[in-house]
């Protein structure tokens, strides 16, 4: 064809009449109407201050904050949330009903995948990092399953906030408790050798006896520097076959008998009747003994800052807005989108008119 033949009411009706009439027809007669239902909502913590509202967690979200969202926007978008309200709220004959428009039905028979995908364009996730606000927008060719799929959302996000907690909770405490199992057993067991030392030597505590046996030892000494000198101070004005003279040297010889006595058993290299070395392993048992006391109470210790980190760490959901039946509906938006179309005709139009103009230049 020749450039003479595109003329500007050819192409007024051809870039700019037709389209609009094509866009148009469509708008008000194909288009289906397309119902948001809008909710608020954030993650909130048990470890908020006393006296503090939950709604202070729109004053700045922290990284657990913004990592719990992250992790309830890829929930909202998985194949286990999209089951579950499929099996609740029939959404792929829903979004697959033959009301709908061809441009944005579902069709019955596409896979699971692709109607994972088409569930992604139908809910809009909005996060602000700067309070921690989460808005869910659900999308419905009615108000009442719009606002019935926000609704089944915020449940199944609800109970899985509280899950995911819990669970955290729960793992923390199964370790905090499995520690103190142990040390508990530990502090057992060296009791019981505790005991079972007393009941085979059939002494109560070596290290106290070993101390009363030198206490002994030393008043046996003592008592017998002590007549020593009596006896000499005798011996000075008296026989040595004197009575008391012999007497003296009776107490004596009693007196070191008890001690060497006493030095033996305290000494003696025979099994089971060695003092020093039972009171060195009696100690050493006493030792092991409290160290497993000590650990006892550190783990009980332990459970105790696990139950109230568990506590702290239990989090729930908080709307902030609660969702709503829409009147009109959002999708689309008819007039935007003819004005659209009309300025993207006039641009179209004004480069082939353009081009068209240099061929004839070029022709002429």
């Amino acid at each position: 064809m020749k450039a003479a033949s595109f003329t500007p009411k050819r192409l007024q009706l051809a870039l700019i009449a037709l389209p609009m009439a094509l866009a148009t027809i469509y708008y008000t007669m194909i288009a289906s109407d397309r119902y948001v239902s809008e909710s608020i909502v954030a993650v909130g913590s048990a470890s908020v201050a006393s006296g503090s509202s939950p709604l202070s967690v729109g004053t700045g979200t922290s990284l657990a904050a913004y990592v719990d969202t992250l992790y309830l926007i890829d929930y909202i978008q998985s194949q286990a949330v999209l089951r579950e309200l499929d099996a609740k709220l029939k959404l792929r004959d829903h979004y697959s009903a033959p009301r709908a428009d061809l441009l944005f039905r579902l069709w019955p028979s596409a896979s699971q995948e692709w109607f994972q995908r088409y569930w992604k364009s139908r809910v809009e996730l909005e996060f602000n990092d700067l309070n921690g606000l989460l808005k869910i927008r659900t999308q419905g060719f009615d108000p009442a399953t719009a606002e019935a799929i926000n609704l089944a959302l915020l449940e199944t996000c609800e109970r899985f906030v509280n899950e995911f907690s819990r669970r955290i909770g729960r793992e923390q405490m199964k370790f905090s408790e499995a520690e103190l199992a142990s040390a508990s057993a530990r502090l057992q067991a060296a009791k019981d050798k505790v005991v079972q030392f007393q009941s085979t030597h059939k002494v109560l505590d070596p290290q106290a006896q070993q101390t009363a046996a030198n206490a002994l030892t030393a008043e046996l000494q003592t008592t017998i520097a002590r007549l020593e000198a009596d006896l000499k101070n005798k011996q000075a004005f008296m026989q040595n076959d004197a009575p008391a003279v012999q007497a003296v040297r009776d107490q004596i010889a009693a007196n070191r008998a008890q001690l060497e006595s006493e030095r033996a058993r305290t000494t003696s290299t025979q099994a089971g009747d060695k003092i020093g070395a039972l009171s060195v392993e009696f100690q050493n048992l006493q030792l092991q003994a409290a160290f497993a006391e000590d650990a006892y109470r550190s783990a009980n210790t332990g459970l105790e800052a696990a139950r109230i980190e568990a506590s702290k760490k239990l989090k729930s959901l908080i709307v902030v807005g609660a969702p709503a039946k829409a009147e009109t509906a959002a999708y689309p938006a008819k007039l935007y989108n003819l004005f659209t179309i009309l300025v993207l005709c006039i641009i179209v139009y004004t480069v082939v008119r353009l081009m068209v103009a240099a061929i004839r230049e070029h022709q002429d």
